[in-house]
């Protein structure tokens, strides 16, 4: 085929399995499950994001989250319907292969490498802050050396316990997906638990002038701190990465990147409320903002060791869920040749690409131990609108040039909600700094190349391999 034709071709729905040679993934995941990987990629975020968007929103960012939890509900219709129809690990990128072509779908799919990726970074970063903390609260304290990232000259530090903790994730993940998930799933209930015990502890104290005015900063602020917060909601669209070991793929799915969503959509409400309005905005740190507010109502040691046990297991689940998506969407565009096929290939024991999530887990432990969390997270939101806004449109197109597909999730109120969707996801990305963008604007060229040295030259859609 021509250059161009190859780089707007579209893969065929039917290709929804790889090549039938070597082992596959274990089909072992039911909807409950699914349900707890969405939250577990979620709930990790509400952390980091309520503090640092209260800076930008002021106590506006209530509505922020609120904003963030509207879009990213019609991304998850959208994300549920494709789901529904190509139940394969790939997520957005399979999505973007089936619909805008294979050039698009490349895009997509290292958008979502960076999502997923560097997300892990920063949480295992966050996860550090807060088990420091907890040590501190009992009188350990790590050398100044050992205790956070920094590259400055003379100042040079590591982050320790960051980088043991995403290679102990790393361990995990490379075992088996019924490990993970068992753990995954024991996390997330703790964690929900843990914020159940906040609510409950500093409800009383919400005070209504710490909430006026909303929106100290106006409109903008609150825009800013829409696009900021939306860090939070990333992860339930991990639900879909897992496809290919779900029992029922076709219902499961949707099932479960629905309740994800609802469920952690109602958490972060909540919690913003209650933190912002039992202590004044200017007063909460970026990165604990729940324990300030804990603090400031009582000096309960129980308490503050629930919460902060609940913000540690929160990160710790952000990032096992985000390291599982990275290695499964490095696994589907190998199957499709996009990337060399070592990189798809599933331990003979453990059933899982053992290989690329230790290769992964070890290049994102270096990351979280030497770069600050701030010059980490800049990066995650730009990639997963991109991703998100590809996901929206896609699914419009797919109803207009094949509508007899098979649909056994079908989004309700569309074309509204796909355009709605796509059209606030790049208005956010819009409102991101020219810092975000430059950095992108690397990464992509990055991708661009490695697109044109490999995956242009030997995809399976080119060269016509053996089809299932």
């Amino acid at each position: 085929m021509s250059w161009y034709k190859q780089l707007v071709a579209r893969q065929p729905l039917g290709w929804t399995h790889g090549p039938g040679e070597g082992p596959t993934l274990r089909r072992v995941l039911g909807w409950p499950s699914l349900t707890a990987i969405g939250l577990g990629t979620m709930l990790g975020g509400i952390f980091a994001t309520i503090g640092a968007g209260a800076h930008v929103a002021g106590p506006g960012v209530i509505v922020a989250f609120v904003l963030s939890g509207v879009v990213s509900l019609c991304v998850a219709l959208c994300y549920a319907e494709f789901a529904s129809m190509v139940p394969v690990a790939g997520s957005a990128y399979t999505y973007a292969y089936a619909t805008l072509g294979e050039l698009v779908a490349w895009i997509i799919g290292w958008d979502l490498l960076l999502e997923y990726g560097i997300s892990l970074a920063p949480l295992a970063s966050s996860a550090s802050d807060y088990f420091q903390h907890m040590l501190a609260d009992v009188g350990i304290t790590f050398p100044a050396w050992a205790q956070t990232a920094n590259l400055a000259p003379g100042h040079l530090q590591i982050d320790v316990t960051a980088g043991i903790l995403v290679l102990a994730i790393t361990a995990l993940v490379a075992i088996g997906i019924r490990e993970s998930a068992n753990v995954n799933a024991g996390l997330v209930l703790f964690q929900l638990v843990s914020m159940i015990v906040f609510i409950a502890a500093v409800a009383h104290a919400v005070h209504p002038a710490n909430l006026h005015p909303l929106a100290p900063m106006g409109f903008h602020g609150i825009f800013a701190g829409t696009a900021l917060v939306f860090f939070a909601y990333i992860g339930f669209d991990t639900v879909t990465v897992a496809s290919e070991e779900t029992k029922r793929p076709e219902r499961d799915v949707p099932i479960g990147i629905i309740l994800a969503l609802t469920l952690g959509g109602i958490l972060y409400v909540l919690l913003t409320v209650c933190t912002v309005g039992v202590m004044n905005y200017a007063k909460l740190s970026d990165g604990a903002a729940m324990l300030d507010a804990l603090g400031s109502v009582t000096k309960n040691h129980t308490l503050y060791w629930i919460v902060s046990l609940g913000g540690l297991a929160g990160n710790v689940t952000s990032a096992l869920t985000s390291l599982l998506g990275q290695v499964r969407i490095f696994y589907v565009m190998a199957r499709d040749r996009m990337l060399p096929p070592g990189v798809a290939k599933i331990h003979h024991v453990f059933r899982t690409p053992a290989r690329m999530t230790v290769i992964t887990g070890g290049v994102v432990a270096v990351l979280a131990a030497i770069f600050p969390l701030t010059d980490l997270i800049k990066m995650v939101n730009i990639g997963t609108l991109a991703a998100f806004a590809i996901v929206c449109a896609g699914v419009l197109v797919l109803r207009i040039v094949n509508p007899t597909a098979q649909r056994p999730f079908k989004a309700p109120l569309l074309p509204l909600f796909s355009i709605l969707g796509a059209v606030a996801c790049f208005s956010l990305v819009g409102g991101l700094q020219l810092a975000t963008w430059v950095r992108y604007g690397v990464w992509f060229l990055i991708g661009i190349a490695i697109y044109a040295l490999y995956g242009f030259r030997n995809s399976r859609l080119k060269l016509r391999l053996p089809e299932p």
